[in-house]
């Protein structure tokens, strides 16, 4: 089975415009990426937290949020991650965000695969990691693809991405993380985004997405930085130092319940 919709890559120019289009760091987002059936398919295979392994750790920017990146061959969710680091989609990719040399797949999902969040999690404001700690490739693209039917607004969860510099902070773009939705952007070093706002969510609906991160071997010199980790910022003031607070707090009682 084919995943991505053929349709996608006849309309690269028109996406490759919309993608160069914004500012200040570039992005796009495609609704019903993957054919109906495809899409189906992914969301009823897609495990509950409850089943298999999932990387749950607590952090104190990051709560309530889980990670599975380990598939069974052959399995739809292997498959379909596959599919996206085809070198078809690699191709199509390099083309609509105009990288200037051949993107490079991370097959071992570092950082990805399958994200999802519970109620009360959160993802606070940030850039991400530059550099692959294995491969030392730099890192380019984030692909999220959202597999959330029926979300609401009251939910929250919403991908923000904002621009953020020594004059301001403005929210450049709420994203809904509707059902089939793909989004791409650059990975920088002003390309800051997360979800801040704790999920408010019922106790069987997850906010579930697929991650892919794309690589090459060097990067323009305009954007070459020193290797960091992800750099997080406060963007609500007291109300954020009080919730990454309350955040640490569990973070420590876990790691103490662990030894």
């Amino acid at each position: 089975m084919k995943y991505v919709k053929p349709e996608i890559f006849s309309r690269r120019d028109e996406l490759r415009k919309s993608y160069q289009s914004k500012t200040p760091f570039r992005y796009l987002v495609i609704d019903n990426i993957f054919n109906e059936d495809a899409a189906k398919e992914v969301h009823e295979q897609y495990p509950e937290i409850k089943q298999g392994e999932w990387d749950g750790t607590t952090y104190i920017d990051q709560k309530n949020k889980f990670q599975k990146r380990d598939f069974e061959k052959n399995s739809c969710m292997q498959n379909v991650f596959d599919e996206l680091n085809s070198d078809e989609f690699l191709q199509w990719l390099n083309y609509i965000t105009d990288i200037e040399e051949p993107l490079i797949a991370d097959p071992s999902l570092f950082g990805g695969g399958l994200h999802q969040s519970i109620n009360g999690a959160f993802l606070n404001v940030h850039v991400d990691y530059n550099i692959h700690p294995e491969t030392k490739f730099h890192r380019r693209l984030n692909v999220l693809i959202y597999m959330n039917q029926s979300w609401k607004e009251e939910y929250e969860g919403h991908l923000e991405l904002w621009e953020i510099n020594d004059h301001e902070k403005r929210l450049l773009e709420k994203i809904t993380p509707k059902f089939n939705r793909f989004v791409v952007f650059e990975t920088n070093e002003i390309s800051f985004h997360g979800h801040p706002k704790p999920l408010n969510t019922p106790a069987n609906v997850s906010r579930k997405s697929l991650a892919t991160y794309y690589y090459t071997k060097t990067r323009p010199s305009s954007e070459e930085a020193e290797e960091h980790n992800t750099l997080y910022i406060n963007i609500e003031g007291a109300k954020g130092s009080v919730k990454r607070f309350k955040s640490g707090v569990k973070a420590f009682l876990e790691r103490v319940n662990l030894k």
